[in-house]
């Protein structure tokens, strides 16, 4: 019987940097499109219909070392557990498999504490390694805010009790495309009061409370304001809470800007992009430590496992901040764009509410990594 592992085990050995030596075992067209990475983590694709007879013929692509531990996965964790078996019957004493597979994977949320609020309070950051989804929690008083939160809600209920957090507000930056989210179910679930910027709420289906530029809610001690951002979507809302953090939803990341192509709108929405990044933005404090929605890759991951950097150090390093011209801008942010996110529409139409997909479906929506940036 092979030896198992949890995705929240692989997930903190990635943060904290660890090397780590994945045989992922799906087919070659799964493993190309997404796969487990870290800035530690070495992952060869060996897939399991290839090993049924013995692991030998792959043994050149494995450690020569016979004590090295090896991580296998696949899509749901019955195929990863045989391979186990084969690298044990290989020899290779340390051999687990990944528990739940890249489905697991894909739907773990890690908490990482971000920083403590000046009016008295917490900010915590939950970290989808999976997907690169990024979403907040804001804590102060006993009072929280959740701010793009995925379709898994039972992490931050969980988190909240554990911590004595009562939510009572629930924020989306926009619309998104790329994942279902959780917003309108938490805030049903918990009576929280469910925000979304009403520019991008034109079709949905259910109620709401529209947030706009300048509207304040608070949380405990702390304020959240709202900054209307558009250029990712037409709505696309920002938030600055405690005069510290820069919520920046897809409009800006670490490493790239947003892409405003989602709602087929790409070539309407560019100045609004612009205008977006090299004004309004520009007019805030450069000391903003700016949050986003998602990363692209571990090089934009902190040591802590974190997503974040300040505002100045961006206008300096990001190179979508950095385009003198209207025209060139225009052509890299509608042009050679990586794919669009898998299921893109359908995640659209469901969170509008116009479709009710079962949590497998949901499920399979949302597989593959995340597409929300341009290079």
């Amino acid at each position: 019987m092979a030896k198992t592992i949890s995705v929240k085990e692989i997930a903190n050995k990635i943060i904290r940097g660890e090397e780590l030596f994945i045989v992922d075992a799906r087919n070659p067209e799964d493993f190309a499109d997404w796969r487990i990475e870290g800035k530690g983590v070495e992952v060869v694709n060996i897939p399991y219909f290839e090993v049924l007879d013995g692991i030998e013929p792959y043994l050149d692509r494995l450690p020569k070392e016979k004590n090295k531990t090896i991580y296998a996965v696949c899509a749901k964790g019955g195929s990863s557990e045989f391979v186990a078996e084969q690298l044990e019957g290989a020899g290779y004493t340390d051999a687990y498999s990944i528990e739940g597979g890249m489905k697991a994977w894909s739907e773990h949320l890690e908490p990482v504490k971000i920083g403590e609020l000046k009016s008295g309070g917490t900010i915590y950051q939950f970290v989808r390694l999976g997907k690169g989804c990024l979403s907040y929690l804001v804590e102060s008083n006993g009072e929280g805010a959740l701010i793009d939160t995925n379709r898994m809600t039972d992490a931050y209920v969980r988190f909240a009790n554990e911590h004595g957090i009562t939510i009572k507000h629930v924020l989306d930056t926009h619309l998104h495309a790329d994942h279902i989210s959780g917003g309108r179910k938490l805030a049903e679930e918990l009576g929280a009061t469910y925000y979304l910027p009403p520019k991008d709420a034109e079709e949905v289906t259910f109620a709401y409370t529209p947030i706009q530029d300048g509207d304040r809610i608070h949380v405990g001690h702390v304020v959240i304001e709202a900054l209307y951002s558009p250029g990712h979507t037409i709505g696309s809302t920002s938030f600055i809470v405690d005069d510290q953090y820069l919520l920046t939803g897809d409009i800006l990341f670490v490493d790239s800007i947003g892409r405003p192509d989602l709602a087929g709108k790409a070539q309407d929405w560019v100045s609004d992009l612009r205008e977006t990044l090299y004004r309004r933005y520009k007019q805030l404090a450069d000391d903003l430590i700016v949050l986003p929605a998602h990363y692209m890759g571990p090089n934009e991951m902190n040591k802590d496992g974190s997503v974040a950097e300040r505002l100045g150090v961006l206008y300096k390093k990001n190179h979508g901040l950095n385009i003198s011209s209207d025209e060139e801008f225009r052509r890299t942010v509608t042009e050679n764009l990586p794919p669009q996110p898998n299921a893109y529409q359908e995640i659209r139409q469901t969170n509008m509410g116009k479709l009710h997909p079962t949590e497998d479906e949901q499920r399979e929506m949302e597989i593959g990594p995340n597409r929300c940036a341009v290079r």
